[in-house]
């Protein structure tokens, strides 16, 4: 399917019969995914459509191999009804994150569930490594699965260029988008959902940025640089955030056992240098949260990325302390959101990533047009 546009379902004159016929298409597809299982009279109330319309689409859903047709169980004495439910199987989509020396892929299916995830090297011989990803993503499904694109989250796009990436993947399309970008593409899709306020996504890496979501639409900014947090000014001391939070401070704090149970996400015991940390970067981060959430004023503040678990957590309590000691802080916040962590471990940007193909091929997309 071809990118169509976004909202509710389309009835006005002006469209052209095909964007309108591919649009309600993947409203219903996505409303199927969502609500799980569905009865034609179901899909009928949640698009607004005809039911002869929602029979041409089902009809056309079931031909393409995305849905299955299964009957209801029967509950009391109404007969049992025949109802619509997503097949997994149908199409399935990888999400590539490239950082500095490693990368992670993953094999999302049409459900939204991760099949397969691997890690891999990224050195001079990525053009390798790339091509490979695909077959080593299959093992231990019993059939060659409907790959219809590769999505790549990256922190930088000069890195890598796009005609690079086309090319290693050759030929699968691929979609390349910001970290911040994929990683609230994760959560509205596969997390905590469209939240009312907005969502703010704090992710923890080398440096510190956020993913910005309002009115469910992820925001980028002008050129593309919402979000990029690890350079402002925190603190009474009046440093950049990432010089305090990033994963660069804290390694620095650490002896090297335990820079390496950093390195492997091992949860280990909250020694004195990492609570230190942790209330220092609490504190500067605090600063940066109340900042950008007092203009927009989200329904939820969210932290994740490459920190273990149990971190951020830890985070997450030295923050409500922080906001709650008025000695420290002589106002209170109670427009403030509670913080909360990511969904996903590693911020789930190689599930964003993966999420870019099915909503250029076959769901309602998030994403602004391309300018």
């Amino acid at each position: 399917m071809d990118n169509a546009p976004k909202g509710p379902v389309i009835r006005e004159a002006g469209r052209a019969a095909e964007q309108i016929a591919d649009h309600n298409v993947r409203v219903t597809l996505e409303a199927i995914r969502r609500d799980g299982a569905l009865t034609r009279l179901e899909l009928g109330h949640r698009s607004g459509l005809s039911q002869p319309g929602v029979s041409n689409i089902v009809s056309r859903l079931k031909k393409d191999g995305l849905i299955k047709e299964r009957k209801r169980p029967n509950t009391g004495a109404r007969p049992s009804s025949t109802e619509f439910a997503i097949n997994p199987d149908g199409a399935f989509s990888i999400g590539i994150r490239l950082r500095a020396n490693i990368g992670e892929a993953v094999l999302l299916d049409l459900s939204g569930r991760e099949r397969n995830a691997i890690e891999f090297c990224v050195d001079a011989q990525i053009g390798t490594a790339l091509p490979e990803l695909p077959q080593r993503l299959h093992a231990g499904l019993t059939t060659t699965p409907r790959i219809v694109g590769v999505g790549i989250g990256m922190d930088t796009h000069d890195r890598l260029d796009r005609t690079t990436l086309a090319a290693a993947l050759a030929p699968l399309p691929v979609f390349v988008q910001r970290e911040p970008v994929a990683a609230v593409l994760a959560e509205r899709t596969l997390g905590i959902g469209a939240v009312g306020g907005g969502l703010i996504y704090i992710i923890i890496g080398d440096t510190v940025r956020a993913g910005l979501m309002v009115r469910g639409v992820p925001f980028g900014g002008v050129h593309g640089r919402a979000g990029e947090l690890g350079s402002m000014l925190t603190g009474v001391d009046r440093v950049p955030l990432e010089s305090v939070v990033g994963l660069e401070a804290l390694r620095a704090r650490l002896d090297a056992k335990e820079r390496a149970a950093l390195a492997s996400g091992v949860d280990i015991p909250i020694s004195p240098a990492m609570h230190g940390w942790i209330k220092d970067a609490a504190s500067h981060l605090l600063d940066a949260i109340i900042a950008a959430a007092g203009f927009l004023a989200p329904g939820a503040i969210m932290i994740g990325g490459d920190l273990p678990p149990h971190l951020i957590n830890a985070l997450i309590a030295q923050l409500t302390v922080e906001r709650n000691d008025t000695a420290i802080r002589p106002f209170t916040t109670p427009w403030l959101s509670s913080v909360q962590p990511a969904s996903f471990n590693r911020g789930g940007i190689a599930l964003g990533a993966a999420l870019l193909p099915f909503f250029d091929r076959l769901l309602p997309s998030p994403l602004p047009p391309p300018t």
